[in-house]
């Protein structure tokens, strides 16, 4: 664009084209990490923002060096708890969401050695902090116990409550009660064929299903059971469909998440200064790059900021992240990080997951069954055996450290074997 030329059509058309699949030979893999954050004396008790903010402590910058006249913004913003803080010395970074989640995101590895060691010291350290704080890390995809409230007071957070409590309390449930295991993949090589970003991304959502089924870890809420096995896809389902729905399928990927960004509503409108940044209800992208409304004029910055505010399965951001996994106790997020990896890195594993798949797309809702039934639906357990032994020869072949198949065995053998999930676990202790 030229300086002070329209934004249009065409233009955000092109940006998200150029921005969305960043394509080269498919090597690094990385995670983002949310976990729930509770005391482990009560984990009824709403958790504080000045609590979250203790147990960032270790990672915040001190303000040696600092201007005078920003340090009391610093400690403003520290209060609220900060949204986010730089990169820990392996390159990761954490985030704060509305609830008081934390979530860790690694920086991209080379190998899924390196990432299960690199991110396994850093949470290491994250949950020795936490423990500092009185606090604990829990793995669920949906808080068990308490009900949704938002600790973080920032314009983006407000904006989107309004935008969601329009529909409903599942998008208050999603912003403060919610947490996941992303698995972020390149997105491959500009080609048609295996390992380019098409097949990849095809791939991709053909196995979303089998993943939300295998991981289902959050069957509860405030003490029940909800009926579902991963609720917190439930919440997802219920959720604004034109950012939370895959893209329609068929075709260029680029051209298919351009038009799905374009005609999403818009959630919030930056507004430096302001307080409200609350968008007119209805209006999508598109609508505002084409002068509907009284807004101004939006800039490839309000585009990028547009594109942070969908939440489909699978999200392209360059590379890719797999957002359907629920979050896992303990260490269990290496599991569906070294499936995912393998499944997609390995064009035999990537063909036998394609036939597996096939089955669980001939009946309706497959999303919905896997969240409701887990790998209990028997074509969705079976698909499931056959993905986890597909991987399970594509690590063998990777030669990837031994730890890291032993835990994907063990999944194998403890759960995907006998058609349970996670969330099995925690129906029994209920019960």
């Amino acid at each position: 664009m030229t300086e002070g030329a329209r934004f249009t059509e065409e233009d955000a058309e092109a940006h998200v084209h150029g921005i969305c699949f960043k394509t080269g030979p498919p090597e690094r893999v990385g995670v983002e990490l949310e976990w729930l954050v509770r005391d482990p004396r009560d984990p009824v008790l709403p958790v504080r923002a000045e609590q979250v903010a203790a147990a960032l402590d270790p990672f915040t910058p001190s303000e040696a060096g600092i201007p005078a006249s920003k340090q009391g913004y610093q400690r403003q913003e520290r209060r609220i708890v900060q949204h986010q803080i730089p990169a820990l010395p392996s390159g990761a970074t954490l985030t704060v969401e509305p609830g008081g989640q934390l979530e860790l995101s690694s920086a991209p590895a080379a190998t899924l050695g390196d990432l299960v060691e690199v991110t396994g010291q850093d949470l290491a350290a994250l949950r020795d902090a936490a423990a500092a704080a009185g606090l604990e890390l829990c793995g669920c995809g949906l808080d068990p116990l308490r009900p949704p409230r938002r600790v973080l007071d920032l314009p983006r957070y407000a904006a989107m409550e309004k935008f969601f409590d329009r529909d409903g309390p599942w998008g208050r449930q999603m912003m403060c009660g919610t947490a996941s295991v992303q698995v972020c993949l390149d997105a491959g090589e500009d080609g048609a064929g295996e390992g380019g970003y098409r097949s990849r991304w095809r791939l991709l959502h053909a196995i979303g299903p089998v993943l939300v089924a295998a991981f289902a870890n959050s069957p509860l809420r405030r003490g029940r059971p909800t009926g579902w096995r991963s609720a917190r896809q439930q919440v997802w389902s219920n959720m604004d469909p034109g950012r939370t729905r895959a893209p329609v399928a068929g075709g260029d990927p680029r051209d298919a998440w351009a038009a799905y960004a374009l005609d999403a509503e818009l959630m919030c409108v930056r507004e430096p200064g302001s307080s409200d940044w609350t968008a007119p209800a209805g209006l999508t992208f598109r609508d505002w790059i084409r002068g509907s409304g009284t807004l101004r004029a939006p800039t490839h910055g309000d585009l990028d900021y547009h594109l942070s505010t969908l939440f489909p399965p699978v999200r392209p951001r360059g590379h890719v992240e797999l957002r359907m996994i629920d979050a896992q106790p303990g260490d269990g997020w290496i599991v569906p990080a070294a499936v995912a990896t393998a499944l997609a890195g390995d064009e035999r594993a990537a063909d036998a997951a394609m036939a597996a798949a096939e089955p669980v797309w001939a009946a309706p809702d497959p999303w919905l069954r896997a969240a409701r039934s887990g790998p209990a639906d028997p074509v969705i357990g079976q698909a499931s055996r056959r993905c986890f032994e597909a991987a399970d020869a594509a690590l063998a072949r990777a030669c990837t450290p031994a730890p890291i198949r032993w835990a994907v065995a063990d999944f194998t053998e403890k759960y995907v074997l006998k058609d349970r999930c996670p969330a099995d676990d925690q129906l029994e202790e209920v019960t």
